[in-house]
């Protein structure tokens, strides 16, 4: 079963996510901050992770950079989630090496799912 690692500090998106994401058949595990995500990342070796940008503690782009250190842990494919749309952002995630994105005041649940299969099958 793949695992996907949700960092996101909304308690509601990220439980939103999880239910539709474990309904699909994965498994799901969520960090509320960067920080945490970058503990957990090690100790589950997730096979995606779903990484908000704006968040308190440690933000997505700071948790790329930690990510971009470790050799083995940049080839986990991340999928950056922002609140709106923002080129400057998104050049900047892509540059980190994220596969893709999602909007979040855009949420549609089923277009996630299919970013996610597409990075990591089902």
């Amino acid at each position: 079963m793949p695992k996907i690692l949700i960092i996101e500090d909304e308690k509601i998106i990220a439980d939103l996510l999880q239910k539709k994401l474990e309904k699909e058949g994965y498994e799901v595990s969520i960090a509320r901050d960067g920080e945490k995500g970058l503990g957990m990342i090690k100790e589950i070796w997730p096979d995606l992770i779903l990484l908000d940008i704006a968040m308190p503690i440690m933000g997505g782009f700071g948790v790329m950079e930690e990510i971009n250190k470790n050799p083995t842990l940049k080839r986990i494919p991340i999928i950056v989630m922002f609140d709106f749309a923002d080129s400057f952002e998104l050049k900047r995630a892509q540059g980190l090496g994220a596969k893709d994105w999602i909007i979040k005041t855009e949420l549609d649940l089923q277009q996630i799912i299919d970013k996610v299969v597409q990075q990591i099958g089902r």
